[in-house]
């Protein structure tokens, strides 16, 4: 089992990180500050709860296979509980989400979901 969230976790740290990279770029291409969004924590929690998702998926596999899909959909809101608690506060300080602040959490936040959704059905098909 360890084995297998190193295996996930490696995979998901590079692909984070190239998109980050490119997440980057294209913030810099607009002439934007890159770091005011909080893009940085929010790559960090993003990949801290697919990690922390993914290996309670791996726990429950054998006793509650039948709930994983459950568990999966409760760790997305637990995703989106975390952004409105700690980061949508922060976005709004100023009265309006731009598109950059906004995106600044949705990308790696739907990077990670495909990322785990696709773990998931390896998972569910006995593939891991």
């Amino acid at each position: 089992m360890i084995r297998l969230i190193l295996s996930f976790s490696l995979k998901l740290t590079v692909l984070l990180a190239v998109v980050f990279f490119i997440h980057i770029y294209i913030i810099t291409s607009f002439d934007m500050d890159v770091f005011s969004n909080r893009i940085i924590p929010s790559y960090i929690v993003n990949f801290g709860l697919a990690i922390i998702i993914f290996s309670g998926l791996l726990k429950l596999k054998e006793k509650y296979l039948d709930i994983l899909g459950f568990v999966f959909m409760g760790g997305s809101m637990l995703k989106f509980l975390i952004f409105f608690i700690f980061f949508n506060p922060y976005f709004k300080e100023d009265g309006v989400v731009t598109s950059f602040e906004a995106l600044s959490f949705l990308i790696p936040y739907l990077v990670c979901l495909i990322f785990e959704t696709f773990y998931l059905i390896k998972l569910l098909n006995n593939k891991l």
